[in-house]
């Protein structure tokens, strides 16, 4: 497993994130940053990147994330794990991820719930198209509203 043509996102993708776009305009959030990790091959350092951005985000008091993913497979273990360490930190993650329908993750935790299927394909599979699997503005949208209403849910938590 790994990242095939229609996974892989274009350097035009890049220059026109719709993820960024999305959430630069929306006043109700503060963009803080864009954190980029690899996707190291040990499971040692898989787990030490999730931890360390999860680290850095707690530490920037973040209010929520969105992580993005451009794999899936061994990319799995990794961005699994930063939703489970942003999480164990209190903070509410949601994502964009391929998974289709037989690609599920290859591990599983408890903070997977908000994450959007980026898949386009009709059969739910990783095709040769190249960029036909990855984020488009209503992924990014879907992402977002479940952010703000994890966010939501956790501030009528601590206030109560």
């Amino acid at each position: 497993m790994g990242i095939g043509p229609s996974t892989k996102e274009t350097s035009l993708h890049h220059f026109r994130d719709p993820l960024l776009e999305v959430v630069a305009e929306d006043t109700d959030l503060d963009l803080m940053g864009i954190i980029i990790v690899g996707t190291p091959d040990d499971n040692k350092d898989k787990l030490l990147v999730g931890t360390r951005a999860a680290a850095l985000a707690e530490c920037m008091r973040a209010d929520g994330v969105i992580l993005t993913s451009d794999g899936w497979g061994n990319s799995d273990v990794d961005y699994t794990n930063t939703c489970e360490q942003l999480g164990i930190r209190g903070i509410p993650v949601t994502g964009l991820n391929f998974s289709g329908t037989v690609a599920q993750f290859v591990v599983v935790n408890d903070y997977l719930d908000g994450i959007v299927d980026i898949n386009k394909s009709a059969d739910g599979t990783e095709t040769n198209v190249v960029g036909e699997n990855n984020m488009v503005k209503v992924d990014c949208l879907k992402a977002k509203a479940l952010l703000k209403l994890k966010m939501r849910q956790k501030e009528q938590h601590d206030q109560a």
